[in-house]
Parts: structure tokens; sequence; C-alpha cells
């Protein structure tokens, strides 16, 4: 095992430690379980009842969680195959991908992210993890552009913080200036903003007109699905290299990406693509947290301080 992987690991085993004391003290007698579902999938329960399935198997374009379950047990993404709601096919539940990687459009789906390993980690109960690994393969040559390993971790407030490092494999990896990206979510079609849906920000900034191309430490996206209001939270760490900026639309995308200064401008900021030399690796951490309930009912701010707090030494 090479000493990135090692390192990388140790990282992982601090991050959910920490997670686990975090968890442990505020959600004490909830229950997080991962367990192995049917053809490629992890289903990931609290308290018994669903809240998110896993699906990695390798004829998928890109390892993603769907469905989502609020705790009402309300299923907030929009279906695969949905034909009232059919553009942007590639928006599948949450995800992680982007355009473009060496000129390989992952977002797009036209480079495959396969994943090629999958862990469970099992902590106290408070809280669940599963390591990933993923290779997003050339279309050409079918090796990997990029290696990603994520930690994912679940809590019983469905808040999940998604952790992930990007290394080079032998060769000079660019991510380049683009609004396609990066850690995304589609919303269920009832919940759009042309639909009714509301956009705010965390300094109360609201639409997705406003908020689109800004950065904020949280944007929250809700809704009504079937009669019930609900939502879901999207969260950039103050840790990352740089601030993220969101890609919210009207019609039901909800992303966010830290690899596009010029396309989320609209060309008033220089681009400003990332490069990794062989071997050098980056970290990004992102959180979305799904609730019942509007923004103002279900308080995002608290949510997101429990996100800033669970990190590694």
């Amino acid at each position: 095992m090479s000493r990135l992987n090692i390192l990388w690991r140790r990282c992982a085993v601090l991050t959910v430690t920490a997670l686990c004391f975090l968890t442990a003290s505020v959600q004490a007698g909830d229950k997080v379980e991962i367990r192995k579902g049917e053809s490629s999938t992890l289903d990931v329960t609290i308290n018994g009842q669903p809240f998110a399935v896993y699906n990695y198997g390798e004829t998928l374009p890109k390892p993603y969680l769907l469905p989502v379950r609020t705790a009402a047990g309300v299923v907030i993404n929009r279906e695969l195959g949905d034909p009232s709601d059919a553009d942007h096919p590639h928006h599948k539940g949450m995800w992680n991908a982007i355009d473009e990687v060496n000129g390989v459009k992952f977002w797009a789906e036209k480079g495959v992210i396969r994943n090629t390993q999958v862990v469970v980690h099992s902590t106290d109960a408070a809280s669940a993890s599963l390591e990933a690994t993923n290779e997003w393969l050339n279309p050409e040559t079918e090796k990997p552009e990029v290696i990603e390993k994520a930690m994912i971790t679940f809590f019983p407030n469905r808040l999940i913080i998604y952790d992930m490092t990007f290394t080079a494999p032998g060769h000079e990896v660019v991510f380049e200036d683009t609004k396609e990206g990066l850690f995304g979510f589609r919303v269920a079609p009832s919940m759009k903003e042309k639909n009714g849906g509301r956009v705010v920000a965390s300094d109360g900034t609201k639409t997705t007109a406003n908020c689109w191309g800004k950065a904020f430490p949280w944007i929250d996206y809700s809704g009504e699905v079937n009669g019930k209001t609900v939502g879901v939270t999207i969260m950039d760490h103050p840790k990352n290299f740089r601030p993220s900026r969101y890609h919210v639309r009207d019609y039901g995308l909800f992303s966010i990406s830290p690899f596009g200064e010029k396309a989320y401008t609209n060309g008033a900021s220089e681009a400003a693509p990332v490069h990794l030399k062989a071997g050098e690796s980056l970290r990004l951490r992102y959180a979305m947290y799904f609730h019942d309930g509007d923004a103002e009912a279900a308080q995002p701010q608290k949510a997101y301080e429990q996100f800033v707090k669970a990190e590694s030494p």
C-alpha cells in the first residue's frame, strides 16, 4: 500500500472517530445503519427507517444516492426516468462529478466514474460512514484521469457529509473552469422554484436568480412533495481551498463547486483552473441536510455548525 493511501486511511479513521464522539453526545439513542442491499447497493437507515440508497454498480455512469427520504418518509429527489421531468438525465439523486477534468466531461457522463471499492465503517451507531474509491475514467483509454476517495458519513438528523480527496495518478490533472459541477442534487419536480419552491441562502438572500454563481456557507431549497413541505440544504466547508459557488436553478438543479470562477461570474473574474501534479491531492468537504418543513422550521444553520465541527484533528 502506498504512503498516500496509508495517510488517507489514517485520516479517514480519525474522521470517523471524531464524528462518532460528536454525534454520540448530541444524538444519544439514535441508530444509523448501512447494510448491503440488492445489486451493488447499500441501504442507509435511521432507527430502522429508510433514509438513502447508495448505488455503485459497475454498469452505472457514476455512483449516486437515490432515493433519499426525509424523516417523514418523503422522497425528496427526482425519480430516474421520470417522463414528466426528463431534462438533464445525468442529474441523478445526489452525486459528485464535474466537467472538465483533463478535457473529459464527467458531469455530462461522457466519461465513466467507476467505483472500485466500498468499505462500510461501523461506529457506535450515532453515525455511520462508507468509504468509496472511484476512478474517473478516460472514455478512450479507459484509464483514470483522477482518483477520488470519499468518506460519506450519515447522521441521525439526516445530515450527510461528503469528504472527498482527489489524487493525480501518475500524471497532471487539470480541473477546468466550468459551471457544470461538482457536488449536486436534483430535487423532486414539485419542489422546483418554477413550481413554487423556495431558495434561501445563509444571509437571507432569496431566489435562484440572486443566489446563482455566488458563495455562501449554505443555501436551502424547499418546496412541496405530495402535500408536504420538505427541503435540502447544501453546505460549503470554510476550510476548502477557496469559497465554492452555487449552481442553483429554478428547474430543480442544485449543486456547489469551487471550479468556476469565470463561468459563475459571467467573465467578471478570471478563469482559475486547478492543476494537480502527479501524486498531488486536493481535499474538499461538503454536506447536504435533508429535512421536513421549510428552512425557517428546519434551522439549517444548526446543521451547518454540526458539519463544521465534525472534522478530523
